[in-house]
């Protein structure tokens, strides 16, 4: 599960009891220390906050939230609004607006807000009678922009839709200022006014730009990166609750949209084949594969036919594309003739086609188009995942340093313009963007000392600005390689014979500079198709080491090319889940030349993947988790749920803990479970697991009576504000065979909190907070117990704390909790494996089996037809025996 996160850590007792309340200074408008605390009668989700961490050095940073002004009026709230159909997003939205601004004006005057579900508040009560419902019948004008015509009537002439709403609630904003001054408790009515103020806020935005969840995105910054698809940037806003504030929390945000214009040219664009149209055709090359790619990329996606037929629609959706070209295509109109589809659209468009035997798309009930008479409206969404040799473009266009980023946030108060917005001002609320970001104290916690092993001139290390290096350091406990083979996937070509003997020399040396033993200084060294079978080259390039030295390899490297397809999820299941062996990826562009921080890095990797220890915390540093006297287990569990995988493709839970005294050594579980289930289904069983492995490591390798834990320290990820409640009645005190006390914390990292430094001078390197800055005030939870942690330096772009909660509870077999002070629990940073192994868990399929959740792959390896979900559970192959007690996964 975890690891110290650049050794961000603290132990001993902190003085004072955490009770206290710490000040704040720094550049800019300062904002007092939280003094507010949840009354005796407040009920939370886990822990009251009772005190705020004071210890430490303080600074001032901002973040990026503004002050808001709550409605004074009351919110009336509208449900059950009911469509015969189910619509897309878009097409709900403009049919509400419609309603609200053209059909019903007198009614929604001042305008009411919609979600785009089934909830609509307004600002006053809507005239509807006695029993509160009232229906209206909604018909579009014909604009190729609004929503899914394709199921209008064949998508010419106007559709009626039949919307009823109803009166459900009148919600009184005096909910939320109790709330935020800790005297309410959390419930419904919090929720919905809460819920009601945001979709105010987002109405205006929704209106004007293309929208995804909570972010909407303009094109007043775009890049194109290629393959069809441009960014624009956009943006996510979201009213929060905070100690004794309401405030909204404003980002940026990246969205991958298809490239507008000639349907043609988005098509060649995918292909990498622009300026080559005729490639479109079974004849110009285009190979079934391509086809298929390609047809994957674009279903969904709507298009505008640019012709003038009688019964085309004006707007449509791709469902697939032909096989064949539109001068191969027949069929029969309806007075009887056949005709080819090149032929009609001759007919229609007065001409020939000018590439007749390029493929069609296939809309609505079945109609086919030629491809180089349609084209991409602007702004559309693409719901798929961005291809893996994108992920840069992307991540370049998306990353601004802090300061960056929130000037880029203040720049976009003009777009949200909530001045302006008659939504905002119809219910009376008011966002203070003036004053720009809030500031709020924080403070920066002193990292943990670290031991290295003997021989070298460091074995004591205090990491600084959240980072250290391995000159002068030898590992902790150095493994031993005895024998290994060397196997590449890059041509013989771009890696040859010397830049391999130059990579085993410079990887030995660097192995035996940190203390590991090398007794095979000339390994086996063998060259592969990357076409062919890994799994099986693999096997035999171990069984031929065997036949040569009669001793199987305890490792096996592979160096990979620039693009690696799917190789590494093979190579990952060889060695992991088929033959037990440690495995170690190198990429052969940084194998070449001196590149020791290189290295470095393999090396860190590969003696833990053997059993070695790289470094230990100084006892003294942290003894909260090495005091003898109460051993101490570190859990952390995470759900993932793999996004645009097939339909019916399962949700995989991990849960990793550590085996030893010192909390550096950790093995994992990982199981299948059913999709989209965020709470872990068999984690009694795997914290059992994880507990006799704990035991038996203290009984037999360290020698100790005392093996029991008694202290239990649990973190989950993964699980959003909502899920809270339910991850702790089941997960928290699952009943195990030890009785140690149990501190649950929750971590998560999706969020959208930044924090910048006042101060240029308190910033590291790269300009973010410096690593192991914690803030618990201000833009903290009104009751619960709660921080923001930045454990590591960054590195590029806006660092992004973690938020960690502390829903620790008690029951009749959950000792109360161990930790009673701020300080304590902000002390102890952890960085979770538990992510890192359910990402891995794709390893555990047969690569060469029915089931590909492979990174480059976004549909089953066979047609892509459903899978069961007991196929999924029967195909995933357990972790080798050999791999049980070892960090695999590192």
């Amino acid at each position: 599960m975890s690891r110290h996160n650049s050794g961000h850590g603290r132990g001993g007792d902190s003085p004072g009891d955490g009770g206290g309340r710490c000040g704040g200074g720094g550049g800019g408008p300062p904002v007092a220390a939280s003094t507010t605390f949840p009354a005796a009668h407040v009920q939370v989700v886990g822990v009251r906050r009772s005190g705020y961490g004071c210890s430490d050095r303080p600074i001032s940073v901002s973040s990026n939230f503004f002050n808001v002004t709550p409605p004074k009026k009351d919110i009336h709230h509208y449900d059950a609004i009911s469509f015969k159909m189910s619509l897309p997003a878009r097409l709900r939205m403009d049919l509400i607006n419609h309603l609200m601004c053209v059909q019903a004006v007198d009614v929604f005057t001042p305008p009411a807000v919609y979600d785009g579900g089934k909830n609509i508040f307004a600002p006053r009560e809507l005239p509807f009678g006695s029993d509160g419902t009232r229906n209206f019948n909604v018909s579009l004008p014909g604009d190729v922009n609004r929503g899914n015509t394709g199921r209008n009537t064949g998508g010419y002439g106007q559709r009626v839709y039949k919307v009823r709403l109803t009166k459900v609630a009148t919600i009184n904003p005096e909910v939320l200022k109790r709330f935020i001054m800790g005297q309410q408790s959390y419930d419904s009515t919090v929720t919905t006014a809460l819920t009601a103020l945001n979709v105010v806020i987002r109405m205006e935005p929704k209106t004007r730009y293309p929208f995804s969840a909570r972010s909407f995105f303009t094109d007043r910054e775009v890049r194109d990166i290629g393959s069809g698809i441009v960014l624009w940037r956009g943006y996510f806003q979201s009213i929060r609750p905070a100690i004794g504030r309401l405030l909204v929390k404003i980002d940026t945000s990246t969205c991958a949209m298809y490239k507008g214009g000639p349907l043609i040219d988005l098509c060649l664009d995918f292909l990498g084949r622009p300026g080559q149209p005729q490639f479109l055709s079974p004849q110009g090359g285009m190979s079934e594969g391509e086809r298929m790619g390609l047809q994957r990329f674009i279903a969904g996606l709507r298009v505008i036919p640019k012709c003038t037929a009688q019964r085309m629609p004006k707007i449509c959706i791709v469902k697939e594309l032909s096989s064949a070209g539109a001068s191969s295509l027949s069929f029969t109109l309806r007075d009887g003739v056949t005709t080819t589809v090149a032929q009609y659209f001759y007919d229609i468009l007065g001409r020939p086609l000018t590439y007749p035997d390029n493929i069609c798309v296939r809309v609505g009930a079945g109609a086919l188009i030629p491809v180089e008479i349609c084209a991409v409206p602007e702004g559309q969404i693409m719901r798929k995942q961005v291809p893996p040799e994108k992920t840069k473009d992307v991540l370049d266009f998306a990353m601004k340093k802090p300061h960056e980023r929130l000037a880029c946030i203040t720049d976009g108060l003009a777009v949200f313009a909530y001045e302006q917005s008659p939504y905002v001002r119809g219910f009376g609320m008011h966002v203070d963007g003036t004053a720009g970001p809030i500031n709020l104290p924080a403070r920066i916690l002193p990292p943990p000392k670290l031991r290295y092993g003997q021989g070298g001139p460091q074995t004591v290390v205090t990491p600084s600005n959240g980072s250290w290096n391995m000159i002068d350091k030898r590992f902790f406990r150095p493994a031993t390689i005895d024998r290994w083979i060397v196997v590449i996937y890059e041509c013989q070509k771009h890696f040859n014979q010397q830049a391999a003997q130059d990579m085993i020399t410079r990887f030995v040396q660097r192995c035996r500079d940190f203390g590991m033993r090398v007794n095979d200084t000339n390994p086996m060294v063998t060259w592969q198709h990357s076409q062919g079978r890994i799994v099986d080259q693999l096997r035999h390039a171990s069984s031929e080491c065997y036949r040569k030295t009669q001793q199987r390899p305890s490792l096996v490297v592979v160096v990979l090319p620039n693009n690696p397809s799917d190789i590494y999820t093979a190579v990952k299941h060889f060695g992991d889940v088929t033959a037990g062996v440690a495995t170690q990826c190198m990429q052969s562009s940084k194998c070449y030349r001196e590149k020791t921080h290189y290295y470095t890095n393999v090396c860190l990797k590969v003696n833990v993947k053997l059993g070695g220890i790289n470094t230990i915390l100084d006892p003294q540093s942290v003894s909260i988790l090495t005091d003898p006297r109460n051993p101490t287990i570190v859990m952390g569990a995470h759900v993932t749920h793999p996004a645009l995988a097939p339909k019916g493709c399962p949700s995989f839970a991990a849960l990793v803990g550590n085996v030893d005294s010192g909390a550096v050594q950790y093995i994992a579980t990982c199981r299948v479970q059913r999709a989209r289930m965020e709470i872990i289904e068999d984690l009694g069983e795997m914290a059992q697991h994880i507990l006799d492995m704990y035991m038996n490591y203290r009984r037999n390798s360290e020698n100790t009576s005392n093996i029991a834990p008694t202290r239990l320290i649990y973190f989950r990820s993964g699980v959003s504000e909502g899920q809270f409640e339910v991850v702790l009645e089941y997960e928290a005190c699952r009943r195990l065979n030890v009785n140690p006390k149990i501190t649950m914390i929750v971590v998560n990292k999706h969020h959208h909190v930044r924090l910048s430094t006042t101060d240029p001078e308190d910033a590291d390197r790269s300009g973010n907070c410096p690593a192991g800055t914690v803030v618990d005030q201000v833009i903290a939870h009104p009751a619960k117990f709660d921080w923001y942690l930045i454990s590591h330096d960054g590195l590029l772009g806006a660092s992004r704390p973690a938020h960690y909660n502390d829903p620790s509870i008690v029951s009749s077999f959950c000792s109360p909790r161990n930790f009673h002070r701020a300080d304590d629990l902000q002390s102890i940073s952890f960085a979770l494996y538990a992510d890192i192994v359910c990402n891995r868990a794709r390893n555990h399929y047969d690569p060469q089996g029915m089931i590909n959740l492979s990174v480059t792959t976004s549909h089953t390896a066979t047609t892509g037809a459903e899978i069961a979900p007991e196929t999924y559970r029967h195909n995933f192959k357990p972790l080798h025996s050999n791999m049980a007690t070892l960090m695999y996964f590192s």
